[in-house]
């Protein structure tokens, strides 16, 4: 009686808004609770994170390697250091060429600045010297009072510092027992939901297929953008050049925010070491190949893996940025689309099988052929 009266004074849209309401302030609830354990282990969180995601790229390798004929432990150990050997002779390469140019950029950038000031005194604006030194000294002020600050950061990097090589080696250890022990790991893991394993294996087949096609993708324009980019500055005579095109191949990995930053640190270096045309021609041929790898690489490679719409990575961007700073941003775009893909499978019933048919038997094999006409003679 009592909810017949309250189905006459509710209307059922709004029971049904109601409903939905109530359903999404409890979903939110439990977004927001796992998202605040992440944070209070973000210290763990964030290097298994990127494991997963160096595991998926590197796989393929110790696949292999494992076809070859080689154990499974064997391959792994030739995989992380191949991958080490990549990563430091990269690391070797940039730091000497780093080391070699970073004079004549400092006298570059010295003389664009003199150049510069030159301007302002005789160029259209016709500023005085008492300006640009009152702007000088306030910039020496502002400096002189966040001296404090920065001697708090400084003090400070070294627990940063400490941090850092403990998530790395976790990061390490675990990218290593992944690769060796990978599906060990999930059948192990798939044990814990009983007769609901199916589902979580076929939710956590999707997921792995999409990362590792989405980082390998990522991985694979990234090095094609960074190599372009790299030939461009160093054909413009930039120094430094190397060590850009690897800041431009690492913030690939951010979309559209990391890019834009690269561009704009690429595009300052150029425009204070060489010639302004030079930086806008820079500028010109980094648009034009943002562009082909927006609608030819990215599609083709990566498209099959991930397929959301700019303003949805715009949006997961900003909640991945916002709740982990750049890392968040970094790993925000590869978990919406694992959570994408692998929530219809985990909820999706698979097709019921039907039972084979019986044979029939051989009487109604006979009426059967007796009802079945026979051909017309010629």
């Amino acid at each position: 009686m009592f909810s017949d009266r309250l189905t006459k004074l509710v209307p059922s849209t709004l029971a049904r808004l109601a409903a939905w309401s109530a359903c999404l302030i409890l979903v939110g609830a439990v977004v927001y609770v796992i998202a605040q354990v992440i944070a209070r282990l973000s210290f763990v969180a964030l290097p298994v994170a990127i494991a997963v995601l160096l595991a998926a790229l590197l796989y393929p390798l110790t696949r292999v390697f494992r076809n070859a004929g080689m154990r499974p432990i064997y391959a792994t150990w030739l995989t992380m250091l191949v991958a080490l050997a990549v990563l430091g002779g990269t690391g070797w390469l940039v730091g000497a060429r780093a080391s070699e140019e970073f004079p004549e950029l400092t006298r570059q950038i010295t003389v664009t600045v003199n150049n510069l000031r030159d301007w302002l005194l005789i160029g259209p604006l016709h500023l005085s010297e008492n300006d640009l030194t009152n702007w000088t000294k306030q910039i020496t002020d502002w400096i002189s009072l966040q001296q404090a600050a920065l001697t708090t950061t400084a003090l400070a990097a070294g627990q940063v510092v400490v941090e850092f090589l403990a998530s790395l080696v976790l990061l390490l250890f675990v990218t290593f027992f992944l690769l060796k022990d990978g599906e060990r790991i999930w059948s192990w893991f798939l044990k814990a939901f009983g007769s609901l394993a199916p589902r979580v294996d076929r939710a956590g087949s999707a997921a792995w297929i999409t990362i590792s096609h989405y980082v390998q993708g990522t991985v694979a324009v990234a090095a094609v953008h960074g190599v372009i980019m790299g030939i461009v500055l160093a054909g413009l005579g930039v120094p430094l050049w190397a060590a850009l095109a690897v800041l431009i191949f690492l913030a690939s990995f951010i979309p559209i925010v990391g890019i834009f930053f690269a561009g704009t640190v690429a595009t300052l270096v150029t425009l204070g070491s060489v010639a302004p045309w030079k930086a806008l021609v820079f500028v010109i041929v980094l648009i034009v190949e943002q562009q082909l790898e927006n609608h030819v690489l990215q599609p083709l490679i990566v498209g099959r893996a991930l397929n959301f719409h700019p303003l949805a990575i715009i949006l997961v961007l900003a909640v991945g940025g916002i709740m982990g700073g750049i890392a968040g941003a970094a790993v925000a775009v590869p978990v919406a689309a694992v959570i994408y893909r692998a929530l219809p499978a985990l909820l999706h019933d698979p097709p019921i099988e039907l039972p084979p048919a019986a044979p029939a038997d051989a009487e109604e094999a006979d009426d059967q052929a007796k009802d079945v006409p026979a051909p017309p003679k010629e």
